[in-house]
Protein backbone atom coordinates (compact mmCIF):
# COMPACT_ATOMS: atom_id res chain seq x y z
CA UNK A 1 0.00 0.00 0.00
CA UNK A 2 1.90 3.14 -0.71
CA UNK A 3 1.69 5.66 1.75
CA UNK A 4 -1.32 3.98 3.31
CA UNK A 5 -3.32 5.42 0.42
CA UNK A 6 -6.55 3.50 -1.41
CA UNK A 7 -5.98 2.80 -5.13
CA UNK A 8 -8.49 5.28 -7.16
CA UNK A 9 -9.17 3.75 -10.39
CA UNK A 10 -11.19 4.97 -13.57
CA UNK A 11 -13.00 2.82 -15.85
CA UNK A 12 -14.71 3.49 -19.20
CA UNK A 13 -16.50 1.08 -21.44
CA UNK A 14 -19.70 0.94 -23.88
CA UNK A 15 -21.81 -1.57 -22.52
CA UNK A 16 -22.03 -3.55 -19.03
CA UNK A 17 -20.30 -6.62 -19.92
CA UNK A 18 -17.19 -4.24 -21.08
CA UNK A 19 -17.44 -2.44 -17.96
CA UNK A 20 -17.86 -5.25 -15.70
CA UNK A 21 -14.28 -7.43 -17.14
CA UNK A 22 -12.41 -4.05 -17.36
CA UNK A 23 -13.61 -3.31 -13.65
CA UNK A 24 -12.63 -7.00 -12.60
CA UNK A 25 -9.02 -6.67 -14.26
CA UNK A 26 -8.13 -3.31 -13.09
CA UNK A 27 -8.87 -3.83 -9.53
CA UNK A 28 -7.28 -7.25 -10.00
CA UNK A 29 -3.87 -5.35 -11.20
CA UNK A 30 -4.08 -2.20 -9.40
CA UNK A 31 -5.88 -2.90 -6.61
CA UNK A 32 -4.69 -3.22 -2.96
CA UNK A 33 -4.35 -6.11 -0.77
CA UNK A 34 -6.76 -5.88 1.91
CA UNK A 35 -8.51 -8.06 4.76
CA UNK A 36 -11.80 -8.19 5.17
CA UNK A 37 -13.87 -8.60 8.04
CA UNK A 38 -15.61 -11.65 6.76
CA UNK A 39 -11.91 -13.53 6.10
CA UNK A 40 -11.23 -17.03 7.50
CA UNK A 41 -8.18 -17.46 8.48
CA UNK A 42 -6.83 -18.92 5.71
CA UNK A 43 -8.37 -16.59 2.87
CA UNK A 44 -5.58 -14.29 1.31
CA UNK A 45 -6.46 -10.68 1.18
CA UNK A 46 -8.87 -8.91 -0.86
CA UNK A 47 -7.97 -7.12 -3.83
CA UNK A 48 -9.90 -3.41 -3.65
CA UNK A 49 -10.00 0.09 -4.57
CA UNK A 50 -11.76 2.82 -4.78
CA UNK A 51 -13.29 2.54 -8.14
CA UNK A 52 -15.63 4.81 -11.08
CA UNK A 53 -16.78 3.40 -13.75
CA UNK A 54 -18.47 5.31 -16.46
CA UNK A 55 -20.84 3.52 -18.92
CA UNK A 56 -21.39 5.67 -22.05
CA UNK A 57 -24.75 3.38 -22.92
CA UNK A 58 -26.20 0.86 -20.14
CA UNK A 59 -28.25 -0.78 -22.63
CA UNK A 60 -25.87 -0.73 -25.69
CA UNK A 61 -25.76 -4.31 -26.96
CA UNK A 62 -24.53 -6.58 -25.90
CA UNK A 63 -25.89 -6.16 -22.61
CA UNK A 64 -25.92 -8.95 -20.79
CA UNK A 65 -22.57 -10.92 -19.57
CA UNK A 66 -22.84 -14.66 -20.09
CA UNK A 67 -20.21 -15.63 -17.29
CA UNK A 68 -21.40 -13.25 -14.44
CA UNK A 69 -21.67 -15.47 -11.56
CA UNK A 70 -25.41 -16.39 -11.68
CA UNK A 71 -27.64 -16.58 -14.62
CA UNK A 72 -30.42 -15.14 -16.24
CA UNK A 73 -32.92 -16.66 -13.47
CA UNK A 74 -31.08 -15.00 -10.40
CA UNK A 75 -30.56 -11.92 -12.97
CA UNK A 76 -34.29 -11.43 -13.35
CA UNK A 77 -35.03 -12.17 -9.42
CA UNK A 78 -32.88 -9.38 -8.46
CA UNK A 79 -34.12 -7.21 -10.79
CA UNK A 80 -37.34 -7.56 -9.83
CA UNK A 81 -36.74 -7.03 -6.53
CA UNK A 82 -34.63 -4.04 -6.80
CA UNK A 83 -37.18 -2.61 -9.18
CA UNK A 84 -40.83 -3.97 -8.30
CA UNK A 85 -39.91 -4.73 -4.50
CA UNK A 86 -40.79 -8.59 -4.91
CA UNK A 87 -38.87 -9.57 -1.93
CA UNK A 88 -40.09 -6.40 0.56
CA UNK A 89 -42.05 -8.99 2.66
CA UNK A 90 -38.98 -10.84 3.58
CA UNK A 91 -38.40 -6.99 5.82
CA UNK A 92 -38.79 -8.46 9.60
CA UNK A 93 -36.17 -7.48 11.55
CA UNK A 94 -37.57 -8.47 14.57
CA UNK A 95 -37.53 -11.87 13.71
CA UNK A 96 -34.26 -11.60 12.72
CA UNK A 97 -34.78 -11.36 8.63
CA UNK A 98 -33.80 -8.70 6.57
CA UNK A 99 -33.48 -5.10 7.73
CA UNK A 100 -34.28 -3.55 3.83
CA UNK A 101 -34.65 -4.29 0.36
CA UNK A 102 -33.22 -1.76 -1.84
CA UNK A 103 -36.54 -1.21 -3.14
CA UNK A 104 -37.75 -0.65 0.31
CA UNK A 105 -35.40 2.22 0.99
CA UNK A 106 -35.64 4.17 -2.12
CA UNK A 107 -39.33 3.78 -2.86
CA UNK A 108 -40.61 4.04 0.66
CA UNK A 109 -37.91 5.19 2.98
CA UNK A 110 -39.05 5.50 6.55
CA UNK A 111 -36.49 5.84 9.30
CA UNK A 112 -36.88 4.15 12.51
CA UNK A 113 -34.94 4.82 15.45
CA UNK A 114 -33.39 1.68 16.22
CA UNK A 115 -34.48 -1.37 13.80
CA UNK A 116 -33.60 -3.88 16.44
CA UNK A 117 -36.40 -2.89 18.93
CA UNK A 118 -39.73 -4.84 17.98
CA UNK A 119 -41.97 -2.62 19.35
CA UNK A 120 -40.80 0.61 18.11
CA UNK A 121 -43.36 2.01 15.70
CA UNK A 122 -42.63 3.92 12.86
CA UNK A 123 -42.67 7.34 13.08
CA UNK A 124 -42.10 8.79 10.01
CA UNK A 125 -44.56 7.62 6.90
CA UNK A 126 -42.98 6.24 3.89
CA UNK A 127 -41.57 8.29 1.54
CA UNK A 128 -41.39 7.36 -2.45
CA UNK A 129 -38.11 9.32 -3.38
CA UNK A 130 -38.28 7.94 -6.83
CA UNK A 131 -41.97 10.11 -6.99
CA UNK A 132 -39.82 12.92 -5.63
CA UNK A 133 -36.59 12.53 -8.54
CA UNK A 134 -39.74 11.98 -11.47
CA UNK A 135 -41.51 15.11 -9.68
CA UNK A 136 -38.74 17.56 -9.74
CA UNK A 137 -37.34 16.00 -12.54
CA UNK A 138 -40.47 16.93 -14.64
CA UNK A 139 -40.39 20.76 -13.02
CA UNK A 140 -36.57 21.36 -13.24
CA UNK A 141 -33.60 18.92 -15.39
CA UNK A 142 -30.88 21.16 -14.45
CA UNK A 143 -31.80 20.40 -10.27
CA UNK A 144 -29.16 19.31 -8.57
CA UNK A 145 -31.45 17.93 -5.70
CA UNK A 146 -33.07 14.69 -7.28
CA UNK A 147 -30.98 11.95 -5.69
CA UNK A 148 -32.41 8.96 -3.19
CA UNK A 149 -30.55 7.49 -0.17
CA UNK A 150 -30.81 4.42 1.40
CA UNK A 151 -28.50 4.78 4.77
CA UNK A 152 -30.17 5.45 8.16
CA UNK A 153 -27.48 6.01 10.28
CA UNK A 154 -29.44 5.09 13.27
CA UNK A 155 -29.93 1.91 12.96
CA UNK A 156 -27.81 0.32 9.84
CA UNK A 157 -24.32 0.71 11.15
CA UNK A 158 -25.40 -2.23 14.35
CA UNK A 159 -26.87 -4.29 11.63
CA UNK A 160 -24.61 -7.57 10.15
CA UNK A 161 -25.96 -6.44 6.41
CA UNK A 162 -25.80 -2.43 6.19
CA UNK A 163 -26.66 -1.39 2.97
CA UNK A 164 -23.66 -1.19 0.52
CA UNK A 165 -26.18 0.94 -1.97
CA UNK A 166 -25.88 4.66 -0.24
CA UNK A 167 -27.29 6.99 -3.16
CA UNK A 168 -28.51 7.50 -6.10
CA UNK A 169 -28.70 11.07 -8.21
CA UNK A 170 -30.63 11.84 -11.65
CA UNK A 171 -30.05 14.81 -13.80
CA UNK A 172 -31.24 15.68 -16.88
CA UNK A 173 -29.30 17.11 -20.30
CA UNK A 174 -30.74 18.18 -23.58
CA UNK A 175 -28.40 16.29 -26.84
CA UNK A 176 -27.99 18.11 -29.62
CA UNK A 177 -30.90 17.98 -31.31
CA UNK A 178 -32.68 18.67 -28.23
CA UNK A 179 -33.61 14.89 -26.66
CA UNK A 180 -34.02 14.68 -23.00
CA UNK A 181 -31.42 12.72 -21.81
CA UNK A 182 -31.11 11.15 -18.01
CA UNK A 183 -28.18 10.62 -16.40
CA UNK A 184 -27.63 8.69 -12.69
CA UNK A 185 -24.90 7.96 -10.76
CA UNK A 186 -24.81 5.53 -7.97
CA UNK A 187 -22.77 5.92 -4.75
CA UNK A 188 -21.97 2.73 -2.58
CA UNK A 189 -19.79 2.66 0.24
CA UNK A 190 -18.60 -1.46 -0.25
CA UNK A 191 -18.89 -4.12 -3.08
CA UNK A 192 -18.11 -7.47 -4.24
CA UNK A 193 -17.11 -6.64 -7.79
CA UNK A 194 -16.75 -10.23 -8.88
CA UNK A 195 -20.32 -11.78 -7.70
CA UNK A 196 -22.31 -8.64 -7.40
CA UNK A 197 -21.71 -5.78 -9.20
CA UNK A 198 -23.00 -6.76 -12.78
CA UNK A 199 -25.95 -7.60 -10.97
CA UNK A 200 -26.32 -4.89 -9.31
CA UNK A 201 -25.59 -2.75 -12.65
CA UNK A 202 -28.04 -4.19 -14.56
CA UNK A 203 -30.88 -4.06 -12.19
CA UNK A 204 -29.93 0.00 -11.40
CA UNK A 205 -29.91 0.76 -15.07
CA UNK A 206 -33.33 -0.48 -15.60
CA UNK A 207 -34.48 1.63 -12.75
CA UNK A 208 -32.43 4.44 -14.41
CA UNK A 209 -35.09 3.23 -17.76
CA UNK A 210 -37.85 3.24 -15.66
CA UNK A 211 -37.51 6.83 -14.33
CA UNK A 212 -37.04 7.81 -17.72
CA UNK A 213 -39.89 6.26 -18.56
CA UNK A 214 -42.06 7.93 -16.02
CA UNK A 215 -40.63 11.50 -16.31
CA UNK A 216 -41.36 10.92 -19.78
CA UNK A 217 -44.62 10.81 -18.91
CA UNK A 218 -44.62 13.15 -17.10
CA UNK A 219 -43.72 15.78 -19.02
CA UNK A 220 -45.09 14.00 -22.52
CA UNK A 221 -41.88 14.16 -24.46
CA UNK A 222 -39.21 11.91 -25.16
CA UNK A 223 -36.78 11.10 -22.30
CA UNK A 224 -33.57 8.71 -23.29
CA UNK A 225 -31.56 6.67 -20.95
CA UNK A 226 -28.15 8.20 -20.69
CA UNK A 227 -25.06 7.19 -18.98
CA UNK A 228 -24.18 5.64 -15.72
CA UNK A 229 -21.52 6.13 -13.71
CA UNK A 230 -21.03 3.71 -10.59
CA UNK A 231 -19.27 4.77 -7.71
CA UNK A 232 -17.66 2.85 -4.94
CA UNK A 233 -15.25 3.14 -1.85
CA UNK A 234 -14.64 -0.16 -1.86
CA UNK A 235 -14.87 -1.95 -4.41
CA UNK A 236 -13.40 -5.52 -4.01
CA UNK A 237 -12.57 -8.78 -5.36
CA UNK A 238 -12.30 -11.56 -2.31
CA UNK A 239 -9.64 -13.47 -1.62
CA UNK A 240 -11.52 -15.93 -1.19
CA UNK A 241 -13.18 -16.09 -4.69
CA UNK A 242 -9.49 -16.12 -6.30
CA UNK A 243 -9.42 -19.28 -7.28
CA UNK A 244 -12.87 -19.43 -8.63
CA UNK A 245 -12.29 -16.35 -10.37
CA UNK A 246 -8.65 -16.92 -11.51
CA UNK A 247 -9.60 -18.76 -14.77
CA UNK A 248 -12.77 -16.16 -15.70
CA UNK A 249 -9.74 -13.57 -15.35
CA UNK A 250 -7.38 -14.89 -17.50
CA UNK A 251 -10.17 -14.92 -20.15
CA UNK A 252 -10.89 -11.34 -19.94
CA UNK A 253 -7.49 -10.75 -20.34
CA UNK A 254 -7.69 -10.48 -24.30
CA UNK A 255 -10.20 -7.89 -24.16
CA UNK A 256 -12.97 -9.73 -26.11
CA UNK A 257 -15.68 -8.91 -23.96
CA UNK A 258 -17.74 -9.48 -26.47
CA UNK A 259 -17.44 -12.96 -27.32
CA UNK A 260 -18.87 -13.91 -23.33
CA UNK A 261 -21.86 -11.84 -23.51
CA UNK A 262 -24.98 -12.14 -25.38
CA UNK A 263 -27.08 -9.55 -26.71
CA UNK A 264 -30.41 -8.39 -24.69
CA UNK A 265 -32.17 -10.39 -27.64
CA UNK A 266 -30.98 -13.63 -27.83
CA UNK A 267 -33.43 -16.85 -28.09
CA UNK A 268 -31.64 -18.53 -24.91
CA UNK A 269 -31.36 -15.31 -22.87
CA UNK A 270 -34.94 -14.39 -23.90
CA UNK A 271 -36.68 -17.95 -22.89
CA UNK A 272 -35.17 -18.16 -19.43
CA UNK A 273 -35.78 -14.82 -18.79
CA UNK A 274 -39.13 -15.07 -19.70
CA UNK A 275 -39.73 -18.47 -17.86
CA UNK A 276 -38.41 -16.70 -14.42
CA UNK A 277 -40.69 -14.00 -14.87
CA UNK A 278 -43.71 -16.79 -15.70
CA UNK A 279 -42.39 -18.67 -12.23
CA UNK A 280 -42.02 -15.22 -10.58
CA UNK A 281 -45.10 -13.97 -11.04
CA UNK A 282 -46.64 -16.81 -9.18
CA UNK A 283 -44.40 -17.37 -6.44
CA UNK A 284 -42.25 -14.27 -5.54
CA UNK A 285 -39.70 -16.45 -3.79
CA UNK A 286 -39.53 -19.01 -6.60
CA UNK A 287 -35.70 -18.45 -6.94
CA UNK A 288 -35.17 -18.45 -3.08
CA UNK A 289 -37.02 -21.89 -3.05
CA UNK A 290 -34.53 -23.42 -5.09
CA UNK A 291 -36.01 -22.47 -8.22
CA UNK A 292 -38.57 -25.89 -7.39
Amino acid sequence: MSQGNIPTLVVEAGCLPEAWEKAVLAVWKDGVDVKTEYDKPTDPASKDATVMIIVADPFAEPRIHKNFPGGPEELEAYRQEVCDGIHDHWIDPAAGKWTYTYHERIFAYSPTDDLRNPNLERPFVPFDQIGYVVEKLSETFHSRRAQAITWMPSCDPATDDPPCLQRLWFRVLEDEEGVAVLNMNSHWRSRDLYKAWYMNAYALTDLQRIVAERIGDRIEREVRVGRYVDITDSLHIYGSYFKEAGPELEKMKDGNFAARAWESTHAAFEMMTEEAREKLAKDPDWYAKGKG
